[in-house]
């Protein structure tokens, strides 16, 4: 399998070259090194709006510019961020907020309480944490600028947990005006209270974005921790560099005219390691867990036999070995939709014993009619579109008709959000990755969540599934949590909405004159200093 890995990267034979040489390139002109902070993402910033989009590049862009009410510690819990604190009432039925004083958003305009109830609505309307939250709520209250509060049908204990949670559709606030924009439709205005401004008149998607400092953002006065405490802005300026091609990004950073990579890729992770000037360091270490997700409204993979002959199939170390390299201590093989290193990982073997005769013989009894696969897959985006690679190769093996319908991340997370089927632009399956500490809470994790058409894209639908996390949620007792945690798991794993493909850690690499990174952080630019 390793050929997948190396057929997205050609070229990077003559990696070693490039990095002797400067990178010619405009965009990547000398600023003041005292005051720009230069930056590699993972991937092209296609679409702006974190709400809309589940995307980690656009979740990313989210904490420069927008701020939360709550924020996670390194422990993963949550702490006060917009807030001063909240006020628990009437048995658990009612939470009362007060937003610290003097928080603006970049207009200039003060953060009210009106602003906070539009934009956990909008939020709501998305995310399946929100879900759950507004299914409980029975009234949204802003009594005035600096309060708001939710009064609830019921108590709802993880809801702190809900507007902390650090990954994917977070609880960000915005204006009122932008958040009674159709949850369903992407914003293009960006305007939070966050530590860094966007700054549109320099956004050029598929080259770079640009943040300034917002000198009305007063951090708060703890020490930072993952995605809490005080954001201190110590760059006047931050860029984002889109370089898609490993080797490029790799000789830009060891000649120093980019100042950190977010995710170098694993064939280059040795020529980094050897330059005296780059750091690397694993951030987060319960890793990634790479996925295959299938869409379960249209043929085949509305028949929940078709999907299990593919999870029968998969064999973990062949993804992890074309997008993470060789070196097995960088990633594990995990047969669970909760992660290995979190509460409810089992390791469900009996599941997923990568057999192809197991496979076959299952597809050949699902009735499975030729119908063909679409694979939609990125060519820019190297911790994915070997995924899909290896997948389309294995599919055709096990006798299923593909389509590998490669193009850029930009144009898969667009077509992603297609219920159409095939023949009318539609997919059938698509390749990502997530935090790993995202996916083992059974509340917020969308490979776990049966929500159907009102769920994450695949839309797989189990009232069983949905009743087992409404009683985890509600159960105080760590046992029986754990009992039906594990029954989840199971039951998600067998029905192969999602197949788990592997989970690995990241090295970002950085040069050396930069401190103060948090680390058991997203590639967060508070308190980094040169």
């Amino acid at each position: 399998m390793m050929l997948h890995r190396r057929g997205l990267l050609r070229g990077m034979g003559g990696a070693a070259a490039l990095l002797s040489a400067p990178l010619a390139a405009p965009a990547l002109a000398q600023n003041s090194r005292a005051t720009t902070l230069r930056f590699v993402p993972q991937a092209n910033l296609s679409a702006l709006d974190p709400i809309w989009t589940t995307a980690t590049v656009t979740t990313n862009h989210g904490f420069y510019v927008f701020d939360t009410l709550y924020g996670v510690d390194a422990q993963g819990q949550p702490q006060p961020q917009m807030v001063e604190g909240h006020e628990l009432a009437e048995n658990g039925l009612l939470w009362r907020f007060r937003l610290r004083e003097g928080l603006k958003f970049h207009d200039g305009s003060p953060v009210r309480g009106v602003d906070v109830i539009a934009s956990l609505k909008r939020w709501a309307a998305r995310d399946p944490f929100g879900q759950l939250v507004a299914r409980a709520v029975v009234e949204w209250q802003a009594p005035e600028d600096r309060s708001f509060a939710l009064r609830l049908a019921r108590p709802f204990p993880l809801m702190l947990d809900a507007l902390a949670k650090p990954d994917s559709l977070v609880a960000f606030i915005m204006p009122e005006r932008l958040a009674a924009t159709d949850p369903t439709k992407a914003l293009t205005e960006m305007v939070g209270s966050g530590p860094y401004r966007f700054l549109a008149a320099e956004f050029n998607s598929g080259s770079r974005a640009v943040y300034e400092k917002f000198d009305g953002y007063v951090p708060r006065a703890e020490a930072p921790e993952n995605s809490a405490g005080g954001k201190v802005a110590k760059f006047r300026r931050i860029e984002w560099h889109i370089i898609p091609d490993p080797a490029t990004a790799a000789a830009a950073l060891v000649n120093g005219e980019v100042d950190w990579w977010e995710r170098p890729h694993a064939d280059l992770q040795p020529l980094l390691a050897r330059s005296r000037d780059i750091q690397r360091v694993v951030q987060d270490t319960s890793g990634r867990l790479a996925l295959m997700r299938l869409n379960c409204l249209h043929p085949p993979f509305n028949d929940p036999r078709v999907r299990r002959a593919i999870r029968l199939a998969v064999n973990q170390e062949d993804y992890m070995r074309a997008t993470q390299g060789d070196d097995a201590t960088a990633w594990n093989d995990t047969r669970s939709l909760f992660p290995r290193r979190t509460p409810f990982f089992q390791d469900h073997k009996d599941l997923m014993p990568a057999s192809l005769d197991a496979a076959k013989q299952a597809l050949k009894e699902s009735g499975y009619a030729g119908q063909k696969v679409v694979i939609i897959n990125p060519t820019d985006f190297p911790d994915i579109g070997p995924l899909g690679q290896v997948s389309a190769d294995l599919l055709r093996r096990i006798g299923f008709n593909v389509d590998l319908a490669e193009s850029d991340w930009g144009t898969v997370i667009q077509r992603r959000n297609s219920r159409e089927p095939v023949e009318k632009g539609g997919w059938s399956m698509f390749h990502t990755t997530g935090p790993a500490s995202f996916y083992g809470n059974p509340a917020m994790s969308s490979l776990t969540r049966g929500q159907g058409e009102a769920g994450w894209f695949g839309w797989w639908k189990s009232d069983r599934a949905e009743e087992l996390v409404d009683r985890w949620i509600y159960s105080t007792d760590p046992a029986e949590q754990r009992k039906l945690a594990h029954e989840l798991g199971r039951l998600a794993l067998d029905e192969a909405g999602t197949v788990p493909l592997g989970q690995f850690t990241i090295r970002t690499a950085l040069r050396r004159d930069l401190s103060g990174l948090l680390t058991g952080a997203a590639p967060y630019p508070w308190n980094l200093s040169r």
